[in-house]
């Protein structure tokens, strides 16, 4: 199990840095436009913390790997990093119109990227804290 979590540090540290881009290929500087002053920093400052929040989560997994899977603190860190991705993974097909990548080819290969990142994340972590 400890590769998965390995692999999966990595993979958060990864996602972490994708957030960089975000500002740039969204467009923020001109679909946030109309919005206020607040809202549209509220989008940027929300997106600097989901991105810190990623990046430890990652960092824990590759530095505290032994201790997340064998102690019951660590398997209570793991559940509760289950449901945080288990509930990503609902908000994926939920939370989100079909509209923005039905009949697109990337968007619907960015979709199942993404949703089978957010299965192996929740079946890994939630596996560990019941076992």
């Amino acid at each position: 199990m400890e590769i998965h979590y390995k692999i999966i540090g990595v993979l958060l540290i990864i996602l972490s840095l994708v957030h960089i881009i975000f500002p740039r290929y969204f467009n923020w500087k001109i679909e946030l436009q109309p919005l206020s002053l607040i809202n549209r920093q509220m989008m940027t400052v929300h997106t600097l913390f989901i991105a810190l929040t990623v990046f430890l989560m990652g960092i824990l997994c590759l530095i505290s790997t032994t201790d997340l899977i064998h102690t019951d603190l660590g398997k209570t860190v793991s559940l509760g990093l289950g449901i945080f991705w288990t509930l990503r993974l609902i908000i994926q097909f939920f939370g989100y119109s079909s509209a923005l990548w039905k009949g697109k080819k990337f968007e619907t290969s960015i979709h199942i990227l993404f949703s089978m990142l957010w299965v192996y994340l929740s079946v890994i972590f939630i596996w560990v804290a019941i076992h």
